[in-house]
């Protein structure tokens, strides 16, 4: 495969972990959440833990990713396999 597949695939993956990660961390915060924490909230307070799992899966799901593409990063030669994402290509013109 080419750079630019490789980078595609790169970035669905990448997508795709993300996305678990956030769904997966939603679902053990809120079975904790449901299991421990909302008995002892009264029962007009029990929203807002629904938004701060969704607050603490974000970050979570931030953080595993950072450490994943760190880790990628120092096991895989990015220049070598895949294509530049920032880096404009600059064309010649003819004058």
């Amino acid at each position: 495969m080419n750079k630019r597949a490789n980078t595609i695939l790169f970035i669905l993956g990448a997508t795709i972990f993300n996305v678990l990660t956030t769904i997966i961390s939603m679902v053990i915060l809120f079975i904790i959440y449901v299991k421990f924490v909302a008995p002892l909230i009264p029962e007009n307070g029990r929203a807002w833990g629904f938004v701060i799992i969704f607050m603490v899966s974000l970050i979570i799901s931030f953080i595993a990713y950072r450490f994943a593409l760190n880790y990628f990063i120092k096991k895989v030669d990015i220049e070598k396999h895949f294509d530049s994402l920032y880096v404009k290509k600059l064309k010649k013109t003819e004058n």
